[in-house]
């Protein structure tokens, strides 16, 4: 039987100023290629790197990712861990809800403090004292994406936790609200490479590249996600249906499979919607998610890098909405199957109102009995 978690208790970070800066940029002469130089022993030739099918960074992205990079190392250094961010602990591990705009490092800072408050709660009640344990992140979330992020308490647990993480053994969802064009499929794989450019910034490239060089010396890497349509302007995409026939529903429906192999083709021009997907990645690659919206044409609200719009009806949108749902996995320890969820974000909770306001509108107009 698996053990299912929930947290269901708001939280808010104070907003204050800024007070430190970043190091100021250094900048480096280069040598001009002089003829010694060029007529070295070994000849100089081109590489033949593949190109990316993604765009580069907008030239918007490097200020405004600036601007959310100080606002987060203000709200980081504010931060401190209460029990309403707590989603489930036990002696071996803690897993949390961590705030949108927070840096990851600064959770696991403060988690010292909260245990220790607790310790000192419990020998005061009179139990035993314990000592503070060695912490570690188990997973990392980006700075601005929220929800369950998991620290170890031990080093052998740890070690046991990360490497279920590496050997995709945890089963990851997520929450994220987009806007593009409305997409004709409901459930959808997408499967691509994934590495640097020679620019040093995270890009989609074809799933025929996976495996080849890259500038740097990595390589393309394989990635692939599951999406699925929660809603659209706030409508549900699926129909109700007896509970009776929703396993046998759920079994039929198949996702569409898109293998990337050339840019995916988007018309600027067409109608922007409102959408709302669950995002399950099969693969642990950096801004995975981020990027396959991207891909196809939904990028995430507030996602400056990969194309999001940062104002829609009337709102500046500061972050990407984007977060870490649940996380499902074996207790490395108990060998307990666990679940991890957080509750939805407002801005979640926002885009399902208008059906929300349908539902509770058609059962207010139905006769008394």
């Amino acid at each position: 039987m698996a053990l299912v978690v929930t947290l269901q208790a708001p939280f808010s970070i104070p907003n204050k100023s800024f007070a430190k800066f970043p190091k100021p940029f250094r900048f480096h002469r280069f040598r001009p290629v002089t003829n010694s130089m060029a007529d070295s022993s070994k000849p100089v030739t081109g590489e033949n790197y593949p190109v990316p099918l993604s765009p580069p960074l907008p030239a918007i992205s490097k200020n405004l990712e600036l601007a959310r990079a100080m606002a987060a190392c203000s709200k980081s250094s504010l931060f401190s861990l209460s029990a309403c961010d707590v989603v489930y602990e036990d002696e071996w591990l803690i897993a949390v809800n961590k705030p949108q705009g927070v840096y990851c490092e600064s959770v696991l800072a403060s988690v010292p403090c909260f245990l220790g408050d607790s310790a000192m709660a419990g020998e005061q009640s009179g139990e035993i004292k314990i000592s503070l344990p060695e912490l570690h992140l188990a997973n990392r979330l980006d700075r601005d994406t929220s929800g369950v992020m998991v620290i170890t308490k031990s080093h052998k647990v740890a070690s046991k936790l990360v490497k279920a993480f590496t050997d995709h053994k945890v089963s990851k969802s997520y929450i994220a609200f987009c806007v593009g064009s409305a997409p004709k499929w409901k459930k959808i794989i997408v499967k691509s490479g994934h590495g640097r450019s020679k620019f040093g910034v995270w890009r989609v490239y074809a799933a025929a590249d996976v495996g080849r060089s890259l500038p740097g010396g990595s390589v393309v890497r394989d990635m692939e996600t599951s999406f699925e349509v929660l809603s659209v302007n706030g409508q549900n995409t699926k129909e109700e249906l007896p509970e009776s026939r929703k396993d046998e529903e759920e079994e039929e429906e198949e996702e569409e499979t898109i293998v990337a192999q050339s840019k995916s083709l988007i018309d600027i021009d067409a109608r922007k919607d409102e959408i709302l997907i669950r995002a399950r990645p099969r693969s642990g690659r950096t801004h995975q998610i981020r990027l396959h919206s991207q891909y196809l044409g939904i990028p995430i609200v507030g996602d400056v890098k990969y194309e999001g719009v940062t104002e829609w009806n009337g709102k500046i949108y500061d972050s990407h909405e984007l977060h870490a749902e649940s996380l499902y996995f074996v207790h490395p320890v108990t060998g307990i199957p666990l679940k991890l969820q957080a509750p939805l974000p407002s801005w979640a909770t926002q885009a399902l109102q208008p059906q929300q306001q349908e539902v509770n509108s058609a059962a207010s107009l139905k006769p008394m009995p």
